[in-house]
């Protein structure tokens, strides 16, 4: 497919990927997609019948976020994407100088993406074998670096909702208790270990009542699709803390996510598959076919007035646990989830140190610090540096991205 909108040979935004997404522009707020550089307001295009045919609320992309779009169901959400695609090759329905002046297409340049959904419940996840064996190894015994409990099972811990923002948000750097000289008498003070956490995050697009579980082999159907997922950290803050309940305030004061979502659908001619299981799971986290995908990130600091240094080229499919095991995992005691939900995947770490996906690992605890390009040195993030993170998937020259998911940190 090619479209008659110029897109770039290295845009995250080919006619292969079609998010979804929330724009901004003066007093208009609307549900979108883009393509290139170009954003396509899904408002303006049902109002001209590019959607005729398919059974939509008249007001459904006038709403501030899009949970009840994709509460519609993958029956309606994939036909729209499908229609768009057609719309927008050569020679499609829109390709026509009388939509020019319409307003369905707009510069990026012009409007500001929004956080797009309402996300009513936020879990985390810590399913990276390197990432938790890494942790393990400097804080625990390297020779037992796994908890006993991590090769049966996702591990994860419900976090907080409401702080998370969408890429471009400053974030003001967190206060809290900190062990300083004394082993057991903290003091109260602003972080010096703010790290970052490359992630992805899975949306969550059917709801289930309570007492209803979801298997690996349906977990595809509940799942919208997917954004990329800074999980920032206040690490001495959570080292004091997290005893005996797990993560809290060195966790919860902000998450950053990209504005797009790429559906599964869009990803689905990346799938590999995952890391061997080591260890027998039980029946209920057993699955079939390819389950993980091969997506390439990377993360970027870069100071206030310098240029970017990478830090990590990281894939997803490191993960050890997948997405379906996680959500097997996750209601398989009843618990029932919410359209909207988020469900993030935890550091994403692989084998080598440039493929670490968090400045702990990074820098091994401070010990290895990373050079910037005005000669600094970096063991965690500085105020006024910015923390940039790209996620894409690649084969067979087609391109599927997620846009920018960056944060700059306030002095707090």
């Amino acid at each position: 497919m090619k479209s008659f909108i110029e897109v770039a040979k290295e845009s995250d935004f080919s006619i292969y990927n079609i998010p979804f997404g929330i724009y901004n522009k003066g007093e208009v707020t609307a549900a979108c997609t883009r393509i290139g550089d170009t954003i396509v307001d899904l408002d303006k295009c049902l109002k001209v019948g590019v959607f005729n045919g398919i059974d939509l609320p008249s007001d459904v992309f006038l709403r501030p976020v899009l949970n009840d779009f994709i509460a519609l169901g993958k029956n309606v959400t994939s036909a729209v994407r499908l229609r768009l695609q057609d719309v927008l090759q050569q020679g499609g329905a829109l390709d026509s100088d009388k939509y020019e002046k319409s307003g369905i297409f707009i510069s990026k340049d012009l409007v500001r993406m929004l956080l797009p959904l309402h996300v009513g419940d936020y879990t985390d996840f810590y399913s990276s074998r390197e990432h938790a064996t890494n942790v393990g190894s400097m804080f625990r015994d390297p020779n037992n670096a796994l908890l006993p409990n991590w090769l049966h099972m996702p591990i994860g811990y419900h976090g907080r909702a409401s702080s998370i923002v969408v890429s471009g948000t400053k974030i003001k750097r967190p206060k809290g208790q900190i062990l300083q000289d004394d082993p057991i008498s903290p003091v109260y003070k602003t972080t010096k270990q703010l790290d970052f956490e490359l992630e992805m995050a899975f949306v969550i697009g059917k709801n289930t009542e309570l007492g209803q579980t979801v298997s690996t082999d349906e977990a595809e159907d509940y799942i919208f699709g997917l954004m990329l997922f800074n999980d920032w950290s206040a690490r001495d803050i959570q080292r004091w803390e997290y005893v005996p309940l797990g993560p809290f305030l060195g966790k919860n004061f902000a998450s950053t996510v990209s504005p797009w979502i790429v559906t599964l659908e869009a990803l689905e001619p990346f799938k590999i598959a995952g890391p061997e299981q080591e260890v027998k799971v039980l029946p209920y986290l057993e699955f079939n076919g390819l389950k993980n995908y091969d997506i390439h990130l990377s993360v970027d600091i870069m100071e206030p007035y310098g240029e970017p240094v990478r830090v990590s080229t990281s894939n997803f499919k490191y993960m050890y646990w997948n997405m379906c095991q996680q959500l097997a995992h996750h209601t398989v005691n009843g618990c029932n989830i919410r359209v909207g939900d988020m469900m993030a995947s935890g550091t994403i770490s692989g084998p080598t140190p440039d493929t670490y996906g968090s400045m702990l690992e990074i820098t091994w605890r401070g010990t290895k610090p990373v050079l910037m390009t005005d000669g600094s040195e970096r063991r965690f993030i500085n105020n006024g540096d910015t923390v940039k993170m790209r996620g894409w998937a690649e084969k067979e020259g087609v391109r599927v991205g997620f846009g920018p998911c960056d944060g700059t940190i306030l002095q707090g």
